[in-house]
């Protein structure tokens, strides 16, 4: 059966940096650009508009959808299809528990990765990257640790602390877990979250 990445994790955790890592490692990883309807950052996104998620939503076209940071995203069947018969492993950037189950209902093995940072980090890696809404990601860091807490049974194949592990041994765990198709399993969430 094909595969495909889940990230899972707070602003500033990784996502981005781990995916270049993993696309470095192995071509056939590929960022599924999520559709965006909104302001702000362009780059890994498939620009549209609120009505045209819309329309794939009413069609059934959608597995997820969610709005934050004054924009609307979407995660679309046939952006994902699209991927998965080019033969690439997509890797999906996704920010609330729900989003991650309903992407994981798309049939594939799913290698369902949470990585963490603590709040001082997330702050420091958005302040020198330029971010100019650092304010908006600690509040989404502090509701990324709220949705984990009201979760805590969420299987995961990986839990990865980035401020821990640099990009390559992140990116190598999850080519060695799916490479051993393991399987996702609860994690003890307070113990990471703090």
């Amino acid at each position: 059966m094909p595969s495909g990445v889940i990230l899972y994790g707070p602003p500033g955790s990784g996502k981005d940096t781990i995916t270049s890592e993993l696309v470095r490692l192995r071509p056939e990883f590929a960022l599924f650009e999520r559709l965006k309807a909104g302001t702000g950052r362009t780059t890994g996104y498939r620009l549209t508009t609120v009505d045209h998620i819309e329309e794939l939503s009413r069609a059934g076209g959608l597995l997820y959808r969610n709005a934050r940071y004054d924009a609307e995203y979407a995660i679309d069947r046939q952006g994902v299809a699209s991927l998965v018969d080019a033969n690439r492993v997509p890797v999906l950037h996704v920010g609330q528990v729900v989003g991650v189950r309903a992407v994981a209902a798309f049939p594939l093995h799913w290698i369902r990765v949470l990585l963490w940072c603590p709040l001082d980090v997330t702050e420091s890696r958005s302040i020198s990257r330029g971010d100019k809404d650092v304010e908006t990601r600690v509040k989404v860091w502090h509701e990324t640790r709220e949705d984990l807490l009201a979760h805590e049974a969420e299987p995961w194949t990986l839990t990865l602390r980035t401020d821990q592990l640099g990009p390559a041994e992140s990116a190598n765990s999850v080519v060695d877990a799916l490479a051993a198709t393991d399987s996702a399993e609860s994690r003890n969430i307070r113990e990471l979250v703090g």
